[in-house]
């Protein structure tokens, strides 16, 4: 029952992310374009009106990316992605009422080395390796949006550098290192020092291999998978706790651990995951006078989440229902508002969602609402306090 249930759902899954025909060379050399996209609305129940107490709608691309993939050797290659992204004016502690928040950018760019079947090697813009989260595709999210109470400060998901990664026994087990530029000096916000940002992700699987640079949120039947992994990310002399004198240098370093499980059974597939993050700039918040990336939602703080998924044994129209949720709670040293500091802030957010896949997985519908408490509020301000969201999303993969 279980083959036959694998059968059927990795058929129904089929539909190659990317469907562009690769442009053949000759020799083993291609060049293959895809385009990703995700647009959907919002709804949030604060944020407009003189008082900004009133429900507030929002429409936007929330990523919409084009990218090229060549390869020259099967030792050699290149990845460029570029996106174009209208972001949404309900970002997650406030409602941004301008219309100039459109850019046009690499988002990724990089030489690809592969000596060997136990290294590969990265130079360029990609994804630092501390998470899990992080490493997880965007487009392959259990959810419609991962979190960014787990981005990291001033290079909050990419960064410029070095990065060589592999696998032993059959990738089972994996390793990544990293070395990326870090904080860079820039006017009005000056650091303490240039020095790299260094990254080490191990891992262990104890199912099929999860082979690949970037994560995945859910395989969809393609393999079943426990990951146990942990990373450890190190910066020398990062930040100020007086930047005014120049004074208080502290390092940054954080450190995280995750747990990832899709498994397919009689009754459908379930995934399971759960991670661990811990940033510490050492207290530099409560010095006189802190630089501001040690505060807020990218400063000194430490959190988890759960995440768990269902896809039920059904077919319809070709296509599949996923059900999902996930929960994310943390503590943040110091979460300003305003003129108002709020100390050890501790923000939770709930999200229940339902997936539906077409054309295997080159369409996905999602709905999902969601609820986010602050353990503080602030009284004067409907942007600080406890909100209820729905989102409607359509991505597309060709």
């Amino acid at each position: 029952m279980k083959k036959v249930l694998s059968i059927l759902i990795v058929l129904a899954m089929t539909g190659v992310a990317s469907a562009f025909t690769p442009i053949e060379f000759g020799n083993g050399k291609y060049l293959e374009i895809f385009y990703e996209g995700q647009f959907g609305a919002t709804y949030r129940d604060v944020g407009s009106g003189p008082d900004q107490e009133d429900y507030t709608t929002d429409m936007n691309f929330l990523r919409n990316r084009v990218g090229f993939i060549g390869t020259y050797f099967n030792w050699l290659s290149f990845y460029v992605q570029m996106a174009y992204d209208e972001e949404s004016n309900s970002t997650p502690f406030y409602i941004d009422l301008s219309d100039s928040d459109k850019d046009f950018y690499i988002l990724d760019a990089q030489i690809r080395f592969t000596p060997n079947k136990y290294v590969n090697g990265y130079i360029g813009k990609m994804k630092h390796n501390l998470t899990r989260e992080n490493l997880e595709a965007s487009f392959t999210s259990l959810s419609i949006e991962k979190s960014a109470f787990w981005n990291t400060p001033y290079k909050t998901s990419r960064d410029i550098g070095i990065a060589v990664w592999g696998g032993f026994f059959e990738n089972k087990i994996q390793y990544r290192l990293d070395v990326m530029e870090g904080r860079v000096n820039t006017e009005g916000s000056p650091a303490p020092s240039s020095n790299f940002r260094y990254t080490g992700r191990i891992q262990l699987s104890m199912l099929d291999p999860e082979t690949e640079y970037n994560l995945a949120g859910t395989y969809l039947g393609s393999q079943e998978v426990l990951t146990i992994g942990a990373a450890y990310q190190y910066e020398p002399s990062a930040v100020y706790g007086d930047v005014a004198g120049y004074g208080s240098t502290k390092d940054y370093s954080a450190y995280s651990a995750d747990m990832f499980f899709e498994y397919l059974t009689w009754a459908g597939m379930f995934t399971v995951s759960a991670a661990y993050l811990d940033i510490e700039m050492f207290d530099a918040y409560t010095k006189i006078d802190p630089d501001e990336g040690v505060l807020g939602l990218n400063g000194q703080k430490n959190g988890y989440n759960v995440k768990l998924g269902y896809m039920p044994p059904v077919i319809v129209n070709e296509g599949r229902f996923q059900l999902y949720g996930r929960f994310d709670s943390f503590e943040f040293a110091n979460l300003p508002n305003n003129d108002v500091t709020f100390s050890n802030q501790v923000v939770q957010r709930l999200a229940v969602g339902l997936n539906f896949y077409m054309l295997g997985e080159n369409l996905k519908l999602t709905g999902e609402y969601s609820r986010t408490d602050f353990d503080q509020e602030d009284s004067n301000d409907p942007m600080y306090r406890d909100y209820d969201s729905f989102d409607l999303y359509l991505q597309a993969r060709f």
